[in-house]
């Protein structure tokens, strides 16, 4: 008995440092964000290997949840910069897993235009009041407030980031039937880097 209380507080204190070790990170990025244009090499990648590197980080937190993961390998190759695409997608993910006690997170491309990656998730949702300001700086919304560790910066962040890499974010959701994160790669007006 003592050993199974050990062995779940220390997944619990793990757990903690994780999330302490992601708001760091999401302070720096958001500090990084300022010379971003400096730091772009834009080249093709393979979309299933930038997914595989976010899905890497958030494994731990997919087994303690038991929240099942639906992904099946993309055969996609993407323009983009790997680094800020991969924060992103970490950072969609993490929202996925918080605000989902329960159920499944699927990633997939959308079936209406190829060049659309969705992150969908069988969570709470967000309120139709909140939707149109998610953008926002600093904006938790209702599902924040009530969870308390919300920061109203990631998926500011996110869509920051998107733009200046000429991709696209639209958010779909419904109270209590989860949320659908679309990301574009519809980028026309981009080059890749020699």
């Amino acid at each position: 008995v003592l050993q199974s209380e050990k062995n779940e507080t220390n997944s619990e204190l793990l757990e903690q440092l994780f999330r302490i070790e992601q708001y760091v990170e999401l302070v720096l990025q958001y500090l990084r964000m300022e010379s971003m244009s400096s730091d772009l090499l834009f080249q093709r990648y393979s979309l299933d290997g930038c997914i595989k590197q976010a899905i890497r980080k958030y494994s731990k937190s997919f087994i303690l949840k038991k929240i099942k993961l639906n992904y099946e390998s993309l055969d996609k190759d993407v323009l983009t910069d790997e680094k800020w695409l991969v924060f992103v997608l970490e950072q969609l993910l993490s929202n996925a897993l918080k605000y989902t006690q329960e159920g499944e997170i699927s990633i997939y491309m959308d079936k209406d235009s190829s060049d659309t990656l969705v992150i969908e998730d069988t969570g709470i949702g967000i309120a139709p009041e909140d939707l149109p300001r998610v953008f926002e700086k600093g904006y938790t919304g209702y599902a924040g407030r009530a969870d308390k560790k919300s920061t109203g910066i990631g998926l500011y962040l996110c869509n920051t980031i998107l733009k200046k890499l000429s991709h696209t974010l639209k958010i779909e959701s419904e109270p209590g039937e989860g949320t659908k994160v679309k990301i574009g790669f519809d980028t026309y007006d981009l080059k890749a880097d020699d």
